[in-house]
């Protein structure tokens, strides 16, 4: 099963020798042949996080015979959930221990902290450590391969809708970053948007660059397309004011611009992040927006800022840059208002964010926006999005 020299190269190049759509199934078809496994898949998370979606199969089980039609795997108490949690290969025996018979292995597909799916394999006989490594590394690569090839083609984008897209929930998915999470250096990023029925105007982003990282999460006031295009004007006007090096406070002022003069009326809350990542030191400016959550020490508060007006407010304002406090080993939690109205229940988000301390930035935000969802019933009235941020000490934990 092992010693091929150009193991992983060759997965690369396989992906390379065909159409972006059928790489994901040329790598499994590679991973097979190595493995000599009965079945091969890719399985892609989808946007709520609470589901799989069986892609790029190559074998008898799982097959799917149209990518949009691809089958459906819940969560919920599966080995799948584990391996997404904790990021550790997974190796379970198909029959009884020690009779042989074909071994499921799971391989977590991720890159830099952002979770993309599963690599699942049924093979022959149990794999030894030399294998299980190869497998590993065989996700990895998938990992790149999808990164690199959903630019070219929609199959990712189908395998990531269990549920249609009204037209404002497609602009708005759009708005957000690519990679949902991100782990580098001296921090962890990750953010989830829960959208309500009628869609609200809730989006987020980062941005890492080399001496800086960018945060912004904002909430555009109203309901479907009109909020959806007030948020596409507001994450237009940050990540432009950005991109040429504006300061947070010109960054604020843009975004107030753009509302006024294209936005017909529209307003939104939101905040602006940035921390140096030579000294650690965050500024942050607070247009009207819900107070962050700080856990530092196990004890989840509220951070002390201050509330400018909002964006788009049609009178003469002005947005303050305030020092934020930043310690190696907190966590912050920023949050739309959606994500703060729990219909009666008796939800405590800073409980919550106490309790999941110990966890990754990526499974903080499913479990809290899963909660919220959960507090009313399934069903939001207003859209809820977070972001969470782990600082680290010089790169670690």
């Amino acid at each position: 099963m092992a010693g091929e020299p150009v193991w992983p190269t060759g997965l690369l190049a396989a992906a390379e020798a065909v159409p972006p759509a059928e790489s994901v199934g040329a790598v499994n078809s590679r991973i097979r042949e190595r493995f000599d496994a009965a079945s091969v898949s890719f399985l892609i998370t989808d946007f709520s996080g609470n589901s799989l979606v069986r892609l790029g199969s190559s074998g008898d089980v799982g097959e799917a015979a149209d990518d949009m039609n691809a089958p459906v795997v819940e969560l919920a108490g599966t080995v799948h959930d584990r391996v997404i949690r904790t990021q550790q290969l997974y190796v379970e025996d198909g029959g009884e221990s020690g009779r042989g018979g074909p071994v499921r292995v799971i391989a977590p597909v991720t890159s830099r902290g952002d979770s993309i799916g599963l690599l699942e394999l049924l093979v022959q006989r149990r794999p030894g450590p030399a294998d299980l490594r190869e497998i590993d590394e065989a996700a990895h690569v998938l990992a790149y391969v999808v990164i690199t090839d959903r630019r070219f083609t929609d199959l990712y984008q189908w395998g990531q809708r269990t549920t249609p897209l009204t037209l404002a929930a497609e602009i708005q998915h759009q708005l957000l970053p690519l990679a949902l999470a991100c782990r580098a250096g001296r921090f962890a990023v990750a953010g989830a948007l829960e959208p309500a029925e009628s869609i609200g105007g809730d989006t987020f982003d980062y941005a890492l660059d080399r001496d800086a990282l960018h945060l912004s999460l904002t909430d555009a006031m109203g309901h479907d397309v009109a909020s959806a295009l007030a948020a596409t004007l507001l994450t237009g006007a940050l990540r432009g004011a950005r991109r040429v090096g504006a300061d947070l406070g010109e960054q604020a002022e843009r975004a107030d611009r753009a509302l006024l003069d294209h936005g017909h009326r529209a307003m939104a809350t939101g905040q602006l992040l940035r921390i140096d990542l030579r000294d650690g030191r965050a500024r942050i400016v607070n247009a009207g927006h819900p107070r962050p959550l700080r856990l530092r020490r196990g004890r989840a508060q509220e951070v002390a800022l201050h509330a400018d007006l909002p964006f788009g407010t049609p009178f003469p304002h002005t947005y303050d840059v305030q020092f934020l406090d930043l310690e190696p080993g907190d966590r912050l939690v920023m949050l739309t208002d959606g994500m703060l109205e729990h219909s009666g229940t008796d939800l405590d988000l800073s409980l919550l964010i106490e309790r999941t301390g110990h966890l990754h930035p990526r499974e903080v935000v499913r479990a809290l926006t899963g909660e919220v969802l959960r507090a009313h019933g399934g069903t939001l009235q207003d859209d809820a999005a977070v972001l969470c941020l782990d600082w680290y000490d010089n790169g670690r934990p």
